[in-house]
């Protein structure tokens, strides 16, 4: 990732699909809902909140990266394009799991 071109934007917030209040992450930028792990499209790039589409992003898999660390797969449910976030430690472990085991359950 282009370090330039992240921007880092940690804040609280309401998830619009489950309601969930989310506090700020703390140690990185928190850009999706550790309950239900949905986002929105709202970035072009990292923090930067110029993407016009705002759509639901909707997790459908987890990858496991080399550093035994994870990336959410997601989809927009508005234009269909695909976007990966980093796994926060937060993250609602069981639906990480129904994720990786059932992919598109969401």
């Amino acid at each position: 990732m282009d370090l330039k071109r992240f921007k880092m934007i940690d804040e609280d917030f309401t998830c619009v699909v489950c309601g969930f209040k989310v506090k700020a992450l703390g140690y990185s930028a928190r850009d999706h809902c550790p309950n239900c792990l949905c986002s929105l499209h709202v970035d072009n790039n990292p923090g930067d909140r110029e993407n016009k589409c705002l759509g639901i992003l909707k997790p459908i898999d987890v990858e496991k990266n080399k550093k035994d660390t994870f990336k959410i797969v997601y989809r927009c449910q508005k234009c269909g394009e695909i976007k990966k976030n980093k796994a926060a430690r937060d993250d609602n472990y069981e639906v990480l799991l129904e994720v990786m085991k059932n992919k598109n359950i969401l």
